[in-house]
């Protein structure tokens, strides 16, 4: 085109410069709506952070949760105070694996979310972006729950250092409709070793051991509730077993006598616990025989 102005020539490139950065720029963030779900999920793409809805949330219900009856009350306390805009805490539950931490706060939420409380979940290595989450639902009516399941952290993760300032490090005071509910099997959130104990000279060339214990438990420390759970006993596991089983619908009868076969199921997963318990009554209904209906075939 060597007839075409030389303004031309350079707005065209632009153009086309233009069209090539678009298509490897992260897209824009989807619209958030707030009506459409009671819980999201923090996503990336791109690098870009956005809130999805979760279409089908889990369905389970206090109701569900057996054997667990203090810490149930403790959360809905807590989470009652925070619906009606009262001061209510951060919650760090912990303790046995499959005992009911992650369905408890499943629970509340379907328990609550008619009162204007929501959920969002987020990844572990999604929590550097807290701040921008808290960004997005700041002012908000609604009153919202962030959720990391199953947490921990080793040394030297910028992850713990963002969830420490979220919770009450920050020079910003935390939004009043927002907090955090985490689970995890470790108390402390963190891996503690033999070479840390105080009655050691030297831990790995730490001058002041205290100081990095210290240091170990301040996240935790900034929770202000602590929920533990405990392993099962044996009559509660069964209790559980039976409520799941009547759940998917077995007859009265099989479950009656199905204790041997759910203790041995227990043995054989190394664990009694709710998750155990539900897994068990899944297989039992699974292979139930589905009842008559009374209609010939066809």
């Amino acid at each position: 085109m060597p007839n075409t102005p030389p303004l031309e020539r350079l707005l065209a490139r632009a153009e086309t410069l233009f069209d090539r950065l678009e298509a490897i720029l992260p897209p824009a963030a989807p619209p958030i709506d707030w009506q459409s779900a009671v819980a999201f999920r923090w996503r990336k793409r791109q690098g870009r952070g956005y809130l999805q809805p979760v279409e089908k949330p889990h369905a389970i219900r206090l109701a569900d949760l057996a054997a667990i009856d203090e810490q149930k009350a403790r959360i809905c306390a807590n989470t009652r105070q925070f619906v009606r805009g009262k001061p209510a805490n951060n919650v760090l539950l912990t303790g046995t694996r499959g005992s009911g931490k992650s369905s408890l706060v499943k629970a509340v939420l379907n328990e609550y979310a008619a009162q204007g409380l929501r959920l969002i979940e987020v990844d572990k290595d999604d929590l550097i972006d807290l701040a921008d989450i808290v960004d997005l639902i700041a002012g908000r009516p609604e009153r919202f729950i962030i959720f990391c399941d199953d947490l921990s952290f080793d040394a030297g993760e910028t992850a713990y250092k963002a969830l420490k300032s979220a919770l009450d490090g920050s020079v910003a005071a935390p939004p009043d409709n927002v907090l955090i509910y985490a689970t995890s099997n470790r108390r402390h959130l963190m891996p503690e070793y033999f070479s840390e104990n105080l009655d050691n000279t030297r831990v790995d060339e730490e001058i002041h051991p205290g100081e990095a214990t210290e240091e170990k438990i301040s996240l935790s420390e900034r929770f202000g509730l602590w929920i533990s759970f405990y392993p099962f006993s044996q009559d509660d596991y069964l209790a559980v077993a039976r409520h799941w089983l009547r759940h998917f619908g077995v007859a009265e009868k099989t479950i009656a006598a199905a204790e041997r076969q759910a203790l041995n199921w227990a043995l054989g997963r190394g664990s009694r616990s709710g998750r155990v318990a539900w897994q068990f009554a899944r297989d039992q209904a699974g292979k139930e025989t589905p009842k008559k209906t009374g209609r010939k075939k066809p």
